[in-house]
């Protein structure tokens, strides 16, 4: 085989590789820009308003909630539910606090993350499902265990509350599943679906720059170096 030919079908391969992948990537891209962001994120069924002041008012002391959290880092007040409370980040452990009276409110019972659910959704639907999972779907991604809550509007939306902080971690429906799958096609990572640097994505930029280095070496060796230089000064019109 020789040189020519080497390089002849090194750029029929990397071309036919990357050809399959770039219809692949302009697929994905057709598809996820049908849909705005808010609502693959489930945003427009999320209340929003702003946060209430925090009176400047006696507040249990800080210490006593520092010494129920292993490592306590930091301990911050904030709103939940209408009330304040203390948020303390440990090592490995997250906690809520009663702001007034110093009684822990976490981890959450079912009671109290249905109220958060209720409270952070605004759509159609009802709660028609709730659970503390320990193996939560694939589509989650997060910290275990968590509660879901399920409404019965029409994009099945989910809510992920963590148990720990009372936060909704994560909102999901239809749209989002849908979207998630061309997500995936599109930066090429097939198990957590959020690595833009995974090997896949390098060794096909890896072949788009083989494609374009054995295509300029095939230009050269069949135009010869004389004819290149004479089609360069009738483009740009320069003579000597």
């Amino acid at each position: 085989m020789t040189f020519a030919q080497l390089i002849q079908k090194i750029h029929l391969w990397a071309g036919l590789l990357l050809g399959i992948q770039v219809a692949v990537w302009m697929l994905s891209g057709v598809v996820m820009s049908w849909f705005h962001l808010d609502l693959v994120r489930g945003e427009r069924t999320m209340f929003s308003a702003p946060a209430p002041e925090l009176e400047a008012k006696g507040y249990a002391s800080p210490g006593g909630v520092i010494a129920q959290v292993d490592g306590a880092t930091t301990v911050s007040l904030r709103h939940f539910l209408g009330r304040p409370v203390y948020e303390a980040e440990g090592v490995d452990e997250h906690a809520l606090f009663d702001a007034s009276t110093g009684a822990r409110i976490t981890p959450l019972e079912e009671k109290i993350a249905r109220e958060v659910a209720e409270a952070d959704y605004v759509g159609a639907g009802n709660i028609h499902r709730l659970a503390l999972m320990i193996d939560a779907p694939q589509e989650y991604r997060g910290k275990q265990p968590v509660w879901r809550a399920d409404f019965d509007d029409r994009l099945h939306t989910r809510l992920y509350i963590s148990p720990e902080n009372g936060r909704v971690i994560s909102r999901r429906n239809d749209i989002w599943r849908f979207y998630d799958f061309f997500w995936m096609l599109h930066i090429m990572d097939y198990v957590d679906r959020k690595d833009f640097n995974n090997p896949l994505i390098k060794a096909f930029s890896a072949a788009g720059l083989l494609f374009a280095l054995t295509g300029l070496i095939m230009v050269v060796m069949k135009k010869g170096r004389k004819q290149i230089a004479s089609d360069i000064q009738f483009v740009t019109g320069r003579k000597h």
